[in-house]
């Protein structure tokens, strides 16, 4: 087996067209993930490239670096438009997967229960994409994750960063997660809302994102068009907002337990939003 450790971006690239193998951040989820008997006769390790840890603003908003941990999110100084994401950092495995996974290999894994996902979905994150051969792509983060462990990321590329537009002024968010305990679980739901109030207290804009209820998670568009002119006390989560959303039955819950419960979470992550809870 070869273990690739590169500390420049161009280096990766070329072991990465070389076939490198599989990319570790983290490494957090390459052991629980692989299958009794089968292994990758490489790894690529990106931690140690230069320039690929940490948040950055830029003109059009933040970058977050691909080798960027979820403690770096939890420390790091955001507006509330990104509070759901530095909540849902929380909620990622214990203290010491924070501090070494990575926010990119959480959605790379593409587990229909990423955390991470539905805050960067409602913050609208767009996937930046290198390859030797073709450079630079950023593709958007609902079309990045196709279906179950699966994405749009080619053989030869790297994801480097992921980019945040300016979110809206005025705007807070939250996260809501349900799992059998506190910590080290997997989700069995999850929400993210943001949401922008005016000085009534009335909502202008809202994004609402659910996770672990369907193969990808999924923004609910109805919802938050329904939400406009509404205040926080008065929103109402009906069968018809949910359509989305294909729940599936299995140990952790059955697929009515998580639509009942992804009603009251989309209740509680808007309702903390717009009183910046």
């Amino acid at each position: 087996m070869s273990y690739h450790a590169p500390t420049q971006l161009e280096d990766a690239l070329r072991i990465a067209a070389a076939g490198g193998g599989k990319v570790v951040a983290g490494g957090t989820d390459v052991y629980p993930s692989m299958v009794q008997g089968q292994q990758p006769d490489a790894f690529l390790d990106i931690t140690r490239i230069d320039g690929l840890r940490g948040i950055t603003p830029v003109d059009d908003g933040l970058r977050i670096g691909a080798a960027t941990t979820w403690t770096d999110v939890i420390r790091a100084d955001l507006p509330p438009a990104f509070d759901a994401l530095k909540q849902a950092a929380r909620e990622v495995g214990s203290v010491q997967i924070q501090n070494a996974a990575t926010v990119t290999g959480n959605l790379c894994n593409a587990s229909p229960a990423a955390d991470g996902v539905p805050p960067l979905l409602i913050l609208d994150a767009q996937v930046e994409l290198a390859s030797a051969a073709r450079g630079v792509r950023q593709v958007p983060l609902c079309d990045f994750i196709t279906g179950v462990r699966q994405t749009v990321r080619a053989e030869d590329e790297l994801v480097t960063a992921l980019h945040i537009p300016h979110p809206p002024a005025g705007s807070a968010s939250a996260f809501e997660k349900l799992g059998s305990r506190r910590y080290l679980v997997i989700s069995i739901t999850m929400t993210a809302a943001l949401v922008v109030c005016d000085g009534d207290g009335v909502i202008r804009q809202a994004q609402v994102a659910v996770g672990a209820c369907s193969a990808v998670a999924q923004r609910l568009h109805l919802l938050e068009d329904d939400l406009i002119g509404q205040r926080a006390t008065d929103i109402r989560v009906n069968p018809a907002h949910l359509g989305a959303l294909s729940p599936i039955s299995d140990v952790r819950g059955s697929a009515a337990f998580r639509e009942d419960i992804v009603t009251t979470q989309c209740l509680r992550a808007i309702r903390r939003a717009a009183c910046h809870e």
